[in-house]
């Protein structure tokens, strides 16, 4: 299998890389087995478990990173604060802390879950297929923040009325909205209504 991004950050010892297995699961988030981590995005794209991250300041602003230029998928564009996928037999909540830390360099304080939402969101540019489980986690960034440059090309704190003009100016990633608004409740309990989210 030729290296692309999606399959070069785990390199075994003897320079081969090693695939990215990512768990398949059913409608009701129950285990059904693992595929490679492209091949689970490639169209019509395959139901699979994934976590989203909000996080935020002592002021209630969320955190976004802009993905870096070189990501295999959705590349450029504005996110919330941390997403990925949970290794195989990895708790979500654990995937969570782990990717937050090694993209932003900080780890969360009071991650909290925030439910679940399912979703499909083909993405246009790459023609790959966000066919997500996704695991939702709120909670604050109190440390100072050292993005990983091969992960996260900018980071932004932001107030909802922020986030909306930001929005309408900036692509963001497909599925941003859809995970959100999933979150919004959660996001509400952390940061007090005043916050505006």
């Amino acid at each position: 299998m030729p290296t692309t991004p999606a399959t070069a950050a785990n390199t075994s010892s003897n320079g081969t890389a090693e695939a990215i297995m990512l768990e398949l699961v059913d409608e009701n988030g129950t285990t059904i087995g693992t595929a490679e981590k492209l091949a689970a995005h490639q169209a019509p794209g395959q139901l699979h478990r994934a976590f989203s991250v909000f996080l935020f300041d002592e002021q209630g602003r969320m955190l976004l990173q802009r993905r870096a230029p070189g990501k295999y998928h959705s590349p450029g564009v504005w996110s919330n604060t941390c997403c990925g996928h949970p290794y195989p037999g990895e708790a979500p909540f654990a995937a969570a802390a782990r990717r937050t830390y090694e993209e932003l360099g900080v780890s969360p304080s009071l991650l909290a879950e925030a439910g679940t939402v399912r979703y499909n969101h083909p993405d246009p540019a790459s023609g790959l297929v966000e066919q997500e489980f996704n695991h939702l986690f709120v909670g604050m960034a109190q440390d100072r923040l050292r993005p990983d440059p091969e992960e996260v090309g900018e980071t932004a704190f932001v107030s909802a009325g922020e986030l909306a003009e930001r929005h309408a100016a900036a692509p963001f990633s497909a599925w941003f909205m859809t995970v959100l608004d999933a979150a919004r409740p959660a996001i509400r309990e952390l940061t007090g209504t005043a916050a505006g989210w």
